[in-house]
């Protein structure tokens, strides 16, 4: 947990955005796993976290935006907790170390935002994505939980992605102290997928090296064989001889800062020829992308950019045909390249986007795209200094999306149908990292983990 006087001076910039009345903001509560008290890992709400710094369920914070003072509420440990968990700090002592000075028992939470509403002020909250929490605060503002949803408050929303996009020092060496975990588990995934090995012992590898350290993962493993299924949550393939393997893995910090890593490597240790003819042009997609941040930037642009090199050097191999740029607008590259770029990263691995990704990832002169691919790119408003972003071009190869648009045709001008058909059974190639938007230009976060062919092969050679 960082010092007090940081989530002190996070609430006064709040304070600075202009709003009135009271700003609330709910934390989150244990969620059962079978029953009541056998519980899920807890995650807290991370627009709790940042302003109220506090890792532990049933709580609240308010933030007078008129005076600028803080209140937390929850409740005094009693008897009945301490046997179950032993001695636990006073809820006052719990708000110390985030610099409230106020701390009232949660039963007096609802009668405060009454009171608040009664006299006309207005109580403004974020859009609540968690099941328990809509019921919650639908109970707070005696309100059906369906008015909840539909009472959140833009400007605050603006406010709060407006703090939260732009990273501190602290941030970023929490980030940092993440990405270390997550290389040392990387190389141990390139090192243990032999041959014969099953999939979920390598993730088991993985995870044992981030408990080690009482971390959680930021999301759950993608480690498959089965790289073209962008989301491939299952680990229960054997691996073979040359079998290309797609890890994306990353943990979250003890402060709660999430890391989101991938690299695609060989079983065995070596790089096909035609693997690493592709693999070659996914890292210089990402290469090239990661040299054009830098802030004022619109993410969408990089994102083309990124596709641009793909199918510039895919057509050299026989994919593509026609002009390079006609192809990107089109969205015929995306046959190839179905996912976006990247998108924000923090305390959640898809920073903030629980309030609303149009709100997070546009505006700004930028607007989603209709098209298919680029539709699904997650950032597209022009980078500032501060701002975190994945970068995490990819190339794949899905039978099932090659056989639906070769039936209907679609751009057909562009697209050698044939040439993907010899590439059906490739699978996929993904590279990722963590970026810093610097002043002039982008850092990537963390120790370098090995993603050149070389450097690859050598680590999996030890």
């Amino acid at each position: 947990m960082f010092a007090p006087s940081v989530f002190a001076a996070r609430r006064a910039r709040l304070q600075q955005a202009g709003l009135s009345g009271l700003l609330l903001f709910v934390g989150n509560v244990d969620s059962p796993m079978n029953y009541h008290d056998n519980t899920l890992p807890f995650v807290q709400d991370s627009s709790f976290r940042y302003f109220f710094g506090l890792n532990e369920p049933a709580l609240a914070g308010v933030i007078d935006a008129d005076s600028g003072e803080a209140t937390l509420f929850g409740n005094d440990p009693d008897v009945s907790d301490i046997v179950w968990t032993g001695p636990l700090p006073s809820l006052s002592e719990r708000a110390a170390k985030a610099a409230v000075g106020r701390s009232r028992p949660y039963a007096e939470l609802a009668q405060l935002l009454a009171e608040a509403r009664a006299a006309g002020r207005p109580v403004r909250y974020l859009a609540p994505y968690r099941g328990e929490t809509l019921i919650e605060m639908g109970r707070l503002l005696d309100v059906h939980p369906a008015e909840v949803k539909a009472g959140f408050c833009p400007a605050l929303t603006r406010a709060v992605v407006a703090l939260r996009e732009i990273k501190g020092e602290e941030e970023i060496a929490e980030m940092e102290s993440a990405l270390g975990v997550t290389h040392a588990m990387h190389i141990a995934a390139m090192q243990n997928a032999k041959p014969g090995v099953l999939e979920y012992q390598v993730v088991g590898i993985m995870e044992g090296i981030m408990r080690r350290h009482d971390w959680h993962l930021a999301y759950p493993s993608i480690f498959s064989k089965r790289g073209e299924v962008l989301h491939n949550h299952g680990h229960g393939n054997v691996l073979q001889q040359g079998d290309l393997v797609l890890n994306d893995t990353g943990c979250a910090s003890g402060g709660g800062y999430a890391s989101d890593i991938t690299r695609t490597f060989p079983v065995g240790g070596k790089f096909s020829t035609r693997q690493r003819e592709l693999y070659d042009i996914v890292l210089e997609m990402q290469e090239a992308a990661i040299a054009a941040i830098k802030p004022g930037v619109k993410y969408q642009d990089i994102h083309k950019l990124s596709a641009a090199v793909m199918v510039e050097r895919m057509a050299a191999l026989g994919f593509f045909r026609g002009d390079v740029d006609a192809i990107v607008e089109s969205g015929a590259y995306a046959i190839a390249f179905p996912h976006g770029l990247g998108h924000q990263i923090g305390m959640d691995v898809h920073d903030m986007e629980a309030l609303g990704e149009d709100l997070v990832g546009y505006g700004d002169g930028a607007e989603r795209s209709p098209l298919f691919g680029l539709g699904y790119l997650r950032l597209g408003k022009p980078l500032k200094a501060g701002m975190v972003v994945t970068v995490e071009p990819g190339v794949y190869f899905i039978p099932a999306l090659i056989e639906a648009w070769e039936k209907e045709e679609r751009h057909s001008a562009f697209i050698n149908y044939a040439k993907f058909r010899e590439y059906a059974d490739f699978g996929g190639i993904r590279i990722e990292d963590n970026v810093l938007v610097t002043a002039d230009g982008s850092r990537v976060l963390g120790e370098p983990i090995p993603k050149t062919v070389e450097e690859i092969e050598a680590v999996m050679a030890v």
